[in-house]
């Protein structure tokens, strides 16, 4: 993987309540990726490359979570352990906090409303264009959810996007969505690498 000064990875949602088996929303095999995910981020400060980290930050209480009507337990609540970065994860770069106002936090770039499907950004891509950046390389969790979505919306955006297989783990509500999820992004015009 190559990566100068105009290159951004793109860490995602590495949060205890995915990554770490004790956590809420565990995607198995996300406590695997860490090390994977160190050695890009390492990688990346050599090429001086922009290192973001994507993280959930939900209220306790969202239209987001089932206990609300939406679709996943309860996760990432703003300043508990599960909504933490997974200690072993070597973090030096940008944060972009998502769904603090209850949205849904797909991708690293956009929000939702829930109820009135209303979109807003997080401020990922105002960052990025203030560092020069045009291409990504994205990898973290969950591949058919969060991945999925920032990849997407990446080259939506013009960014020339590469999501690293071995850096990223599906939760799989039904099986196979990790594998779709990587077709859907490759047909997209993501790079798989």
């Amino acid at each position: 993987m190559h990566f100068d000064a105009h290159t951004a990875l793109v860490v995602v949602d590495m949060q205890n309540d995915f990554a770490d088996p004790k956590g809420s929303l565990y995607v198995r095999g996300g406590d695997s990726v860490v090390d994977v995910v160190n050695e890009h981020i390492e990688a990346a400060h050599q090429g001086e490359a922009t290192v973001v980290y994507t993280q959930d930050w939900h209220p306790p209480s969202t239209p987001h979570f089932a206990k609300d009507g939406g679709t996943w337990p309860v996760h990432c609540v703003a300043g508990t352990w599960g909504a933490e970065l997974h200690p072993r994860l070597f973090v030096d770069g940008e944060r972009i906090r998502k769904g603090s106002a209850g949205e849904d936090g797909y991708s690293g770039f956009t929000m939702s409303d829930p109820e009135t499907g209303a979109t807003s950004s997080t401020g990922l891509d105002g960052l990025l264009h203030q560092h020069g950046v045009d291409k990504l390389v994205v990898l973290g969790l969950a591949t058919d959810y969060c991945v999925k979505a920032t990849a997407l919306d990446g080259v939506h955006l013009g960014y020339a996007t590469t999501v690293v297989r071995e850096g990223v783990r599906p939760v799989e509500l039904e099986p196979g969505d990790g594998e779709h999820a990587l077709r859907e992004m490759s047909e997209a015009g993501v790079s798989l690498a």
